[in-house]
């Protein structure tokens, strides 16, 4: 049995939640934080990736109920028909989403996108970017009001947690508790966290170049500025109704120079075995061996077959740019 599901947004905060919500004694992920089965994998094969997930163990030493689960922001964009499959292969399951300022999301996944190519923001042009920004990925990976369609219509609004991102800076253990109600764990559990470490950016590294590092938080050129403003501007009209929120200042604030600067930031590797699992499940030939017990499966039509996806919270625009 699969508790729970972190299913985006890419570049919203996923690799934070992962990292806390692993500290917490009743929450497990047994094969790490994305395990791209439902992207990638065909459902048919649902047996193993409840296999995969299920914990040593279903209770703390304090006798406990220890909740398991994954993280996978590409998950959000799923089809309906994936979405329905996963619903009846788990009817109880707990959803939670993270949305991010779509115009940031954006720019953030484009400067990844810079230094996945090990590329300079100087070496590329203004329609560099607007190419990024501009593509079906991207312009799919923020589409908050049709990820909630789809996965609202599938399952029940009590299922579904919507946080966002700007309440994990404002107040880290707020959103931590309210997301332990909504898992049915113990908020209690993250007490033990110091505040300066819930105040900390957690992000996926993905280089040990300085010259390359210090790229992700560029700030974006008045161009790009211009051109997610007037590409987001009804999208976050539109989400915002939708929650109930004033998000005005996605877009008016956006491109804006923060008055503490960035925050601190912390680099965790949250690929290996999470990403990695379907890759051996699709092919074991190309992994040595599958884990004891598993055979291998046909990826999902349309999925791209085993070449393997990098962690989505650096990689949410497979295709769209140079790797």
């Amino acid at each position: 049995m699969v508790d729970f599901l972190g299913i985006g947004v890419q570049k919203g905060g996923t690799t934070w939640l992962f990292h806390q919500l692993s500290r917490h004694p009743q929450v497990a992920f047994p094969a790490g934080k994305e395990v791209h089965f439902w992207d990638r994998a065909d459902a048919s094969h649902v047996a193993q990736w409840l296999k995969v997930l299920e914990p040593p163990s279903r209770q703390t030493p304090a006798g406990l109920p220890i909740r398991s689960g994954e993280i996978t922001p590409a998950y959000a964009t799923l089809p309906i028909e994936t979405i329905r499959a996963l619903q009846s292969a788990c009817p109880e399951i707990r959803l939670f989403i993270s949305f991010r300022n779509p115009l940031e999301r954006a720019w953030s996944a484009a400067l990844m996108a810079l230094v996945r190519a090990q590329m300079l923001d100087a070496e590329v042009s203004d329609q560099w970017f607007i190419d990024h920004i501009e593509s079906s990925a991207s312009r799919r990976s923020g589409d908050y009001v049709g990820m909630l369609d789809r996965w609202e219509s599938v399952f029940s609004e009590d299922q579904l947690f919507p946080l966002i991102s700007d309440d994990i800076e404002a107040c880290p253990v707020g959103v931590l508790e309210a997301l332990a109600d909504h898992l049915r764990i113990d908020p209690a559990g993250f007490a033990l966290v110091p505040a300066a470490e819930l105040a900390e950016r957690v992000v996926p590294s993905l280089t040990a170049d300085m010259v390359y590092k210090q790229q992700q938080d560029l700030p974006p050129r008045p161009t790009i500025v211009a051109a997610l403003q007037q590409m987001y501007g009804p999208e976050v009209e539109k989400i915002g109704k939708r929650l109930g929120r004033d998000l005005k200042r996605w877009v008016d604030g956006f491109g804006m120079p923060r008055g503490t600067g960035p925050l601190p930031r912390r680099e965790v590797r949250v690929g290996g075995k999470g990403h990695n699992m379907v890759n051996v499940l699709l092919d074991p030939a190309a992994a040595g061996t599958a884990p004891p017990g598993m055979l291998p499966i046909s990826p999902a039509p349309g999925s791209g077959g085993g070449g393997g996806s990098g962690p989505d919270e650096s990689d949410q625009t497979r295709g769209t740019h140079p790797s």
